[in-house]
């Protein structure tokens, strides 16, 4: 097992090579002049070898010695540059939030300029998931499930509250009443995703009481957000989990088709470690989505 010489030593010819000076090299690591020679005869004698010329003015490297800086200074540069993005994440009480992309895109970026008043002096960097159930190592994620996340706090933020919605386009294009029944013969936008985890437009009607009976005419797409932009576009008709679109169902981009809506037990959720301290960045970040809620139990 090979044995690496004593750190201070290495930190004594890091300076000396770089000022050229002990006299430079003691101020800056606040030793004495002989100090500084002492772990430098220290290193040579560890090494069996010269690192520093003494004969010249300023001081500078033997060939064994530029051979062992350049080595050296490549591993301090990387250490300080980590040193430095720990420092500066520690002094912006920077939290991570996970969650699926379309929950980041229709909850969350449109409430940080309220976080960012509540929280001014956290910075927020949200990770975006395929799906919300995804494993992330983030400080906060908001899933989608039951709550039941064994050895974690769980805060409710969205209930399951599903209806469908489209553009007024699109209304206007069908012209008929778009009721529970005549939804089924209409063009339906969907999701490529488990559908035991998820609504989707079979177990939603069958959660409504009315079953679809025959195959319906559906346009999947591999995300949320996708599926919005269809809807927004004119293209079809989607499912609406309530709180998700408030934006475009209060500007009148979408409008609800009807008052019939599926709900359960399941939801969308906060979670984020037990062991955060009462007053931690990461806990009250977790605390205001969870106080932001509107959420009603309609399960």
């Amino acid at each position: 097992m090979s044995r690496l010489p004593p750190f201070s030593s290495l930190l004594a010819f890091d300076a000396v090579a770089r000022h050229g000076t002990l006299t430079r090299a003691a101020q800056e690591l606040n030793v004495s002049q002989p100090a500084v020679s002492r772990r430098l005869v220290m290193l040579e004698d560890d090494l069996g070898c010269k690192v520093i010329d003494r004969s010249s003015r300023p001081l500078k490297l033997t060939a064994e010695g530029q051979e062992l800086y350049d080595v050296l200074r490549s591993g301090l540069a990387r250490i300080e540059a980590v040193i430095e993005r720990l420092r500066d994440a520690a002094a912006s009480d920077s939290v991570s939030v996970s969650c699926g992309s379309g929950f980041a895109a229709y909850w969350l970026i449109p409430r940080l300029p309220e976080l960012e008043q509540a929280l001014p002096d956290t910075s927020i960097q949200i990770i975006s998931q395929a799906h919300t159930d995804d494993t992330a190592t983030s400080d906060v994620q908001i899933r989608f499930g039951d709550g039941n996340w064994p050895g974690l706090e769980v805060g409710v933020v969205l209930g399951e509250d599903v209806f469908p919605v489209a553009s007024p386009a699109f209304v206007e294009k069908s012209g008929k009443q778009l009721t529970v029944d005549t939804l089924k013969a209409e063009r339906l936008l969907g999701q490529h995703r488990d559908a035991g985890a998820w609504y989707n437009w079979e177990t939603w009607f069958d959660a409504v009481g009315s079953p679809a009976r025959s195959k319906l005419r559906t346009l999947d797409f591999d995300s949320y957000a996708l599926m919005v932009n269809a809807a927004l576009a004119g293209q079809g008709v989607c499912l609406c989990w309530a709180g998700l679109l408030d934006v475009f169902l209060d500007s009148g981009a979408l409008v609800r088709l009807t008052d019939v809506s599926a709900g359960s037990g399941r939801g969308y959720f906060v979670t984020f470690r037990e062991e955060e301290a009462p007053d931690s960045p990461v806990r009250q970040v977790a605390e205001w989505m969870i106080s932001s809620s509107t959420y009603t139990d309609k399960s």
